[in-house]
């Protein structure tokens, strides 16, 4: 997304619900979106199902100990001809070592083609990605935005996202998923950097007024 793209994407998104000024100002432009090149894509599937559930700095230090029993990079054919005593050692899970290995068997016999799923509709890819043991739909959200690049990804059910939208809002009880599900169909086809500003608001050490 080039710098003159990125900023109209600010400005929609802020023409669309004035709740978002200050924290446009305040951050400018959302990120430039890239689509991780195919290679990549299965190392970040296997790094998201390592993340879940765990601190970040735990996480860290399992994927590094993975990374470096499988000889330096995480691959399909790696995992499944990894013995479980190695994952194990590594502090990972049973089931997660379970999920990395149905995502290993199902890339390697194609019924999961990352080199395709770039090319799917949204629908199709959250889809595809779920029916990988061990991903549900927030990690295919963030599957999509993070390494597929698209812009229109709407992680409605992320807390920080909801957090974030509702001290851009005025604070009160955080809003639901299903009520945010609603309200992100006013940004299409900018939701991917609605959670963005989302995701920034809910870091700010305070909530500031439009007019600051």
């Amino acid at each position: 997304m080039a710098q003159s793209s990125r900023l109209d994407t600010a400005s929609a998104i802020r023409r669309a619900d004035r709740a978002f000024a200050w924290i446009i100002r305040r951050h400018g432009p959302p990120p430039r979106l890239r689509a991780l090149p195919v290679p990549d894509r299965f190392g970040a599937l296997a790094s998201a199902i390592l993340y879940q559930q765990l601190a970040g700095s735990a996480a860290a230090a399992i994927e590094a100990r993975v990374v470096a029993g499988l000889g330096g990079e995480v691959t399909a054919a790696g995992l499944l001809g990894a013995p479980d005593e190695l994952l194990a050692g590594c502090g990972v899970s049973g089931p997660k070592r379970r999920a990395l290995l149905d995502l290993a068997a199902r890339a390697a016999d194609g019924r999961l083609r990352l080199d395709r799923i770039g090319r799917y509709s949204e629908e199709r890819a959250e889809s595809a990605l779920c029916e990988v043991l061990g991903i549900g739909p927030w990690t295919a959200q963030m599957f999509a935005m993070h390494a597929l690049g698209r812009p229109d990804v709407w992680p409605a059910g992320d807390y920080g996202v909801r957090i974030g939208w509702t001290r851009l809002h005025g604070g009160g009880d955080t809003i639901s998923h299903r009520d945010l599900t609603v309200l992100g169909d006013a940004f299409r086809p900018h939701r991917s950097a609605v959670a963005w500003y989302c995701w920034r608001a809910a870091g700010e050490p305070k909530v500031l007024d439009a007019g600051d």
